[in-house]
């Protein structure tokens, strides 16, 4: 037998999941909707997954060697990489989404532009999954209604995923990213050149941040706040606008997007032969927001259960086999979360304690903690004096937050 399996969207999660599959000879079938679609997101890739994953340098359009943390009073603080051989990738997702895409069909995995309307579930623990969708081949917006039957589903469909209601995986608390890609005169775009931006304030969201991020020939404004402020959305907007306004004269709004960001697991991320990756599972970090990174990263190691429970396609992986996956992710990166989720709920809680967070960057010590679990993304520990050291600096600098907030 020749183990059939269904990657239902088409992003870095997806195409990573796809490749992987295809490699070890299992028929696959990947799925997206919109081949063109260009994901609202902010597009910051950390250094590691350059290397991991193979990228050409030309995919990047900005290579990120200085930060700016603004504080709610406008204190700025400037973190620098100093190894010139270190950056922070800024891309576009439908330059990054369509090279990865393009090399997992290259490489045999059969791409098809369709949308999945249904899951069905089979009757049996043996029998095959049936997908039903509409075939966009042909150029049209309805489509041709096709079905599909494979062993094995990977749902990669993002925040809003149908895989997931089809298993009845459970809902999570989400996000809302609201931005705009303003297009500068290239005298101001010549300041972002290898510079990116973070704001915080209540102003500009009472409970994450704001950012002006760097792209090919714009910068990406914009602000992100739990789903219970989504109503205020805007108004958040027009705050990061007006924190950054010097900075975008002369600049023409060319596209306005915006999307939901999970903030934490789904309850069932495995469910019989169909296992869920990146957005759609969850894996998006508190803090960072991240997700680009651990939703390629999350698909991959799925696909590699999926390989090695199978046998290289040969036999077809149940349910305890593909929760391995699980057990792996979150043995690898259960850590990181925990921090990043005690970090947002220390330091965005009020404007006090977001001064408090923007003081601390200036450290040294903090900044280069920070940035190699960033860049190679693991929870990089400190040796004990400069652990000592930097607890001080976080209680002195929370003490210090009520007296520097606006």
């Amino acid at each position: 037998m020749v183990l059939r399996v269904a990657v239902v969207g088409s992003g870095p999660a997806g195409s990573s999941a796809a490749e992987t599959l295809v490699k070890a000879g299992i028929e696959t079938y990947l799925f997206e909707r919109k081949l063109d679609n260009a994901k609202p997101c902010g597009g910051a890739i950390p250094l590691c997954m350059v290397s991991e994953f193979d990228l050409p340098p030309e995919i990047i359009d900005r290579r990120v060697r200085k930060m700016k943390m603004i504080s709610p009073s406008n204190v700025e603080v400037d973190i620098n990489l100093i190894n010139q051989d270190e950056y922070i990738g800024m891309c576009r997702r439908e330059v990054l989404d369509g090279f990865m895409r393009d090399r997992a069909a290259k490489l045999g995995a059969k791409l098809i532009n369709g949308t999945v309307h249904q899951l069905e579930i089979p009757a049996n623990n043996d029998g095959p999954y049936t997908l039903y969708y509409a075939d966009h081949s042909d150029g049209s917006k309805v489509g041709v209604q096709k079905t599909l039957q494979v062993d094995v589903v990977i749902g990669a469909d993002g925040a809003n995923s149908r895989i997931a209601k089809a298993i009845k995986a459970g809902d999570y608390n989400y996000a809302i990213a609201f931005q705009e890609r303003i297009r500068l005169p290239e005298n101001m775009m010549a300041y972002y050149e290898d510079l990116a931006e973070m704001y915080v304030g209540n102003d500009v969201s009472p409970d994450f941040y704001a950012w002006v991020f760097p792209k090919y020939d714009h910068v990406a404004v914009g602000t992100g706040t739990m789903k219970i402020n989504q109503a205020k959305i805007k108004q958040l907007q027009a705050g990061i606008r007006d924190r950054a306004a010097a900075k975008l004269v002369g600049g023409e709004i060319i596209k306005v997007e915006a999307h939901p960001i999970p903030e934490h697991p789904r309850p069932r991320r495995v469910v019989g032969r169909v296992a869920l990756v990146g957005d759609a599972a969850g894996t998006v970090t508190k803090s960072s927001g991240e997700g680009i990174y651990f939703a390629a990263k999350s698909a991959r190691m799925c696909a590699e259960t999926i390989v090695e429970t199978s046998n290289n396609g040969q036999r077809i992986p149940d349910e305890k086999d593909l929760k391995l996956y699980l057990k792996r992710w979150d043995k690898k990166y259960g850590m990181t979360y925990k921090v990043l989720d005690i970090l947002q709920r220390v330091f965005y809680r009020t404007d006090a304690t977001r001064e408090a967070f923007v003081e601390m960057c200036s450290d040294l010590d903090v900044q280069r903690l920070t940035f190699d679990s960033y860049l190679y993304k693991t929870v990089v520990p400190a040796n004990p004096l400069i652990q000592m050291k930097i607890t001080a600096k976080t209680i002195g600098s929370l003490l210090r937050g009520n007296a520097l907030a606006p």
